[in-house]
């Protein structure tokens, strides 16, 4: 009986590094506040293909992936950062490894998460920006 190799079981379609490099995408879209359409305009292609990038339903090409980058003022490698890998001892090196918590991760990747950290990072003063975290923590700590 003939085995099917993973290469050819999932030829032409998107995997773990497409999904990877789509929320990359995304992610660094939202940061700048900047539309699927406005994105779209910029690379050539519509506001549903660059959904489907974001998803990693579609493959991203190389030459597509500089012109995002160029969108998006940042290096190609960028998409690539904290591409979950197989380490040496066969464990996955990603997140989950971090010691960070699912919910952090979880409201970091989230609208209200990316608006909280983009308007933090905009306070310079760093005795005004600890304040501010210091109001956060105690209204989490209040019982509403």
């Amino acid at each position: 009986m003939l085995s099917v190799t993973p290469e050819k079981k999932n030829k032409g379609q998107a995997n773990d590094a497409d999904a990877h490099v789509g929320r990359r995408i995304r992610q660094r879209r939202v940061w700048l506040d900047m539309t699927q359409a406005a994105l779209g305009a910029a690379i050539g292609v519509s506001f549903q293909q660059i959904q489907k990038y974001e998803k990693g339903t579609n493959r991203v090409s190389a030459s597509r992936l500089q012109e995002l980058a160029n969108a998006l003022d940042v290096k190609p490698s960028y998409f690539f950062e904290g591409l979950p890998d197989e380490n040496k001892s066969g464990e996955r090196a990603d997140a989950k490894n971090l010691d960070l918590p699912p919910e952090v991760v979880e409201f970091v990747s989230s609208e209200e998460g990316l608006e909280i950290i983009r308007a933090l990072t905009r306070i310079g003063d760093l005795k005004v920006r600890n304040r501010v975290a210091m109001l956060i923590k105690s209204l989490g700590e209040h019982d509403w």
